[in-house]
Order: structure tokens, then C-alpha cells, then sequence
């Protein structure tokens, strides 16, 4: 099998990744675009000698804090102009340092474990713990909202909802179908939605976001067994995926970065 072949497989996941760290699907996928480039120009520098895997994020990730914007504190930017998940992300950037951010991500939703993490790191085991501990201290201490759950399967509702509350979130209120999610939502107005893909009655929990999204912007995690089928390249995609089966770790983690990303995401005191 040839080098492109063996990658590919690899990509959605990567793009996953890419576009939890940057916190957009244009700015994720840049980087992924950048690192194969980089793959291209210069093969024989990418030569994996035994997990192709581990090596395509220990590349991604010297890329990725090769940019020197990247490794500082990020500046307040007032300019109208600027997107609101990128502003937002300059005014929280400094609570989660970027290397703290890559280790906590590459556990919880690549489910490295910590010794792979250190070889994509080039850091050593100790360290990593530190980083992962340093990233979860500040997740903690980010700002708690008010989530909807749209979940058709009640076991699944029922840990969603667990999980999301020993964030120190509160759930609004979990809904079946697309009506009942249209509904929730105009009465609750969540601070962050976790939407499964298919629901109850065959309806579409895409479908159920895009019609809440006219009504009020809302940062949106959806779940899926099939994260290939959402990745594919056209437009729009989402930005923050959960994978099924996910674990505790790999909500949270996604939770935690969706409203890193997203101001408005508080719950008003």
C-alpha cells in the first residue's frame, strides 16, 4: 500500500483533531492541507518506521507549534470584522495553553494513551501528565451554560446527562425527535446542544439544529458512529464531533472545547 492510501483512512480523524484545536472547520482544515503539503514536498522526511498513526500526529502537531502566533498568549482583537468563534477563542486562548490543549485532546478524543502522546509531544511521560492535568484544571474553570441534549435512546440521554453535570452544567431537558427539540429549544434557548444524527421518529437531528439555528446562534456538538460520513469535504461540516461509543473523557473533552470557542455559550448570572 502506498503512502497516500495509508493516510487517508487516517484524515477524518485528523480533520477532527485539527479543527478541535483551532476551533473552526476553515482553520482545522488549513493545517491538515499544510501538513500533507509538507508530506508531498518532502516524502522522505515521513517515513514512519512502525505506527503510521502516531507518526501523522507527531508531524501535525510539530506543524502545528512551528506557527509562532500559536505558542503565545493570544491578544484582545475589537475589530467588527472578526468572526465570533475567533474572537472568542483570542479572549480564552491564554487560559488553556496550546500544548496543554494538544496533549488533553490527543487523550480524550484521539484516545492516545499517555506513552503515544509523549512520542507526539517529544516530550517525556511526566511531562505529558503534567500537561493533562494542567489542561483539565483549566477546563474546569471555564465557563458553565446551560446544554439540551437530542438523544432518541434513553441510556445514552441518561449519560450524556451525567457527564455533562459533573461539568458543572445544566441540562434544559432531553429531546426524541426534531419537533420536540424545535420546541425545547424555543423555550429553554441552551447554551450548547449535543445533537444526535438520527432520532426517534426518523427525522434528522441535523435537520432539528439548522431550523434552531435561525432562531438563535448556539455552539452544536453532534454524535455519530460515523464521523466519515460527516467529514467528507463538503459544506458545511461541523466542527466538534462525538464518536460512538464515546467515554466520559471524549464528551468532556469536546463539551470543554466547544465553549472554549464560543462566548456566548454562558449562562447569563
Amino acid at each position: 500500500m502506498n503512502l497516500a492510501s495509508s493516510i487517508s483512512p487516517q484524515l477524518p480523524y485528523l480533520r477532527r483533531f485539527s479543527r478541535a484545536l483551532t476551533g473552526s472547520q476553515q482553520g482545522g482544515d488549513a493545517y491538515v492541507a499544510a501538513l500533507l503539503e509538507a508530506i508531498i514536498a518532502e516524502p522522505d522526511d515521513f517515513n514512519p518506521s512502525s505506527d503510521l498513526r502516531i507518526a501523522l500526529y507527531q508531524k501535525f502537531c510539530r506543524l502545528w507549534e512551528s506557527v509562532s502566533i500559536n505558542m503565545r498568549p493570544a491578544a484582545q482583537n475589537d475589530n467588527p470584522s472578526t468572526p465570533r468563534w475567533a474572537a472568542s477563542a483570542q479572549r480564552h486562548l491564554s487560559a488553556i495553553p496550546p500544548k496543554a490543549r494538544e496533549a488533553f485532546l490527543l487523550l480524550a478524543v484521539e484516545n492516545f494513551t499517555t506513552k503515544e502522546i509523549a512520542v507526539i509531544l517529544d516530550r517525556d511521560e511526566e511531562t505529558v501528565t503534567a500537561l493533562l492535568d494542567e489542561a483539565s484544571q483549566a477546563i474546569i474553570d471555564q465557563v458553565a451554560t446551560s446544554v439540551m441534549i437530542i438523544e432518541d435512546e434513553p441510556l445514552i440521554a441518561m449519560d450524556l446527562r451525567a457527564i455533562v453535570e459533573t461539568l458543572g452544567h445544566k441540562v434544559t431537558g432531553v429531546a426524541r425527535t426534531h419537533r420536540e427539540a424545535a420546541k425545547l429549544a424555543a423555550k429553554s434557548r441552551p447554551g450548547l446542544i449535543l445533537a444526535d444524527i438520527q432520532l426517534a421518529d426518523g427525522s434528522s437531528g441535523i435537520d432539528a439544529v439548522n431550523q434552531i439555528l435561525t432562531a438563535f446562534e448556539v455552539p452544536v456538538i453532534f454524535i455519530t458512529a460515523f464521523p466519515e460520513r460527516l467529514l467528507t469535504g463538503a459544506q458545511p461540516e461541523p466542527t466538534f464531533l462525538i464518536t460512538k461509543p464515546f467515554t466520559p473523557e471524549m464528551v468532556k473533552a469536546v463539551v470543554s472545547q466547544a465553549l472554549f470557542f464560543d462566548s456566548k455559550a454562558r449562562v447569563a448570572a
